[in-house]
């Protein structure tokens, strides 16, 4: 692990605790190879958000579904979701995808408040997923309304708000930058969506 993703992880886990612990009795910590939450009931003493393998992404991923998961499921062991692991086929994939547009949005307003490149996540490399451009889509498209409808509220707000401060990346200085490039992506990914949907019709 380089040091500068230790370090960077280590400010992740600091201003984590330092927005969300009082309140919350929440903390970020490095895990193993599979990233979990665990709440207090599990664990004897605090929530536990549990990242894998001290990566960066992997971080503010997990972040993200924590800020998505209301107060009930933030008292079940991940949450309380099912998870089918990689190898999924294409209708367990669609259904995957549904629960994961919300969080990736968020962790890509997140990567962006820290300067961070963001890629969509399939998380099926040995499954057969079909095409991801709709999920793509979606998630581009929630980032944008996050961010420039003022649609950013709550927790995740307030965790943004925090990384723009701590990485001093204030939003005004790379708020037209990232609009540009959302609204790139989304055309790409558009184009990419209709010539898939002439091609299969065609098939």
């Amino acid at each position: 692990m380089f040091d500068s993703e230790y370090q960077s992880c280590e400010q992740l886990i600091a201003v984590f605790e330092e927005v969300f612990y009082t309140d919350y009795q929440t903390r970020l910590v490095r895990g193993g190879d599979e990233p979990i939450y665990l709440p207090a009931s599990l664990t004897g003493t605090t929530n536990q958000i549990v990242f894998a393998r001290g990566f960066f992404s992997s971080g503010l991923h997990e972040i993200a579904h924590w800020c998505v998961a209301g107060e009930e499921r933030r008292l079940l062991e991940d949450f309380g979701y099912w998870y089918v692991p990689d190898g999924r086929n294409e209708a367990q994939q669609r259904a995957f995808e549904k629960v994961e547009v919300h969080p990736q949005a968020y962790e890509q307003c997140f990567a962006l408040a820290v300067g961070r490149p963001f890629n969509i996540s399939a998380d099926n490399l040995n499954g057969k997923p079909g095409a991801t451009y709709a999920f793509e889509l979606e998630v581009h498209r929630l980032t944008l309304t996050l961010l420039f409808d003022h649609k950013l509220t709550g927790r995740a707000k307030q965790f943004f708000d925090a990384l723009c401060v701590a990485w001093q990346n204030p939003f005004a200085a790379w708020q037209s930058t990232a609009y540009k490039r959302l609204k790139n992506r989304l055309a790409e990914l558009e184009t990419s969506l209709e010539e898939w949907k002439h091609n299969e019709h065609f098939e």
